[in-house]
C-alpha cells in the first residue's frame, strides 16, 4: 500500500505544480506548494487510516512530494551538448 500512495502523491504534486504554471504562479515558490502537498497528502492518508504511523506518512508524503517536483523539472530540463566527450573520463 506504500508504494501506492507515495505514487498518488507524486503525480498529484506534479500536476499541481503544471496548474499553478498555467496560471501564471512564480516557480520560486513551487518548493512551497511542494511541501504543502506532501503535508497535507500525510494528513489525509492519517486520517484515511492508509498509514497508522505519524512520522512514516509524513516522511513518505513529504519526500514523494518534493520528489515529483523535482522528477518533473528534471524531465523539463533541457541537456545542452558541451563538446566534452564523455568516454575520455578513464572512470574519474
Amino acid at each position: 500500500m506504500e508504494i501506492t500512495y507515495v505514487v498518488i502523491v507524486t503525480v498529484l504534486t506534479m500536476v499541481a505544480a503544471e496548474v499553478l504554471k498555467v496560471f501564471s504562479f512564480s516557480k520560486k515558490y513551487l518548493p512551497l506548494v511542494n511541501l504543502g502537498v506532501g503535508i497535507l497528502s500525510a494528513v489525509i492518508c492519517l486520517a484515511a487510516g492508509v498509514e497508522p504511523n505519524i512520522l512514516q506518512a509524513f516522511v513518505l508524503c513529504v519526500i514523494a512530494a518534493m520528489g515529483g517536483g523535482g522528477v518533473y523539472d528534471l524531465a523539463r530540463t533541457k541537456l545542452y551538448d558541451t563538446g566534452k566527450d564523455d568516454s575520455d573520463d578513464q572512470g574519474v
